[in-house]
């Protein structure tokens, strides 16, 4: 820190904190939006997540990667649990921590989300629709990567570009079905 004038430190964490804040409001909105036919809040579907592309996880690794409390992941999973999404767990060699697994009915239950997400009805996307325009794909936002890297190491982002390859291979899974569905109904017209 001491090659960095106190001005530039604080311009830098003035302009990140309101620009983040802005940003954050945007996607809260967004992101609430999308789930709300699901009766979800976000600390919910955050957890729905985050177990998903672990396939189970301890209480701690949802706190952990969900960027939340210890007591706020518990609570919420317990609320999951009730509505029939996730099951509690201890492990033979492990029994101080508390491990949760999506049910069937959870699994189901996040993949409806995936396919209802509607491009259109979020503002970020809007925001960065001119970037894509011009350079031909959103914006990589390396540098922020590389600050919450530093802010919360390898296996949070290990985690994290987890999720989006599996969301790429669910979107290519279910395109493949939705094409040879389409191919076996052409072939019956004919």
């Amino acid at each position: 820190m001491e090659n960095h004038s106190k001005l530039e430190a604080l311009l830098f964490t003035q302009k990140i904190s309101q620009l983040g804040k802005a940003l954050w409001k945007a996607i809260e909105k967004d992101w609430q939006q999308w789930i709300k036919p699901y009766d979800l809040n976000i600390n919910e579907h955050h957890i729905l997540w985050i177990a998903y592309h672990l396939h189970g996880a301890s209480i701690s690794d949802i706190a952990k990667f969900g960027v939340m409390h210890v007591s706020t992941a518990f609570n919420f999973s317990k609320k999951l649990e009730e509505r029939g999404y996730l099951t509690f767990s201890k492990k033979v060699e492990d029994k101080r921590n508390t491990y949760i697994q999506l049910t069937e009915e959870g699994e189901k239950l996040v993949i409806d989300l995936l396919g209802d997400f509607k491009p259109a009805n979020h503002t970020v996307l809007q925001g960065a629709s001119s970037l894509k325009d011009i350079y031909g794909k959103y914006p990589d936002i390396l540098e922020l990567m590389a600050m919450v890297r530093n802010i919360y190491g390898d296996d949070f982002m290990g985690i994290f570009q987890k999720m989006y390859t599996d969301i790429e291979k669910i979107n290519l899974t279910k395109s493949n079905q939705e094409n040879k569905q389409k191919d076996s109904t052409e072939r019956e017209v004919v």
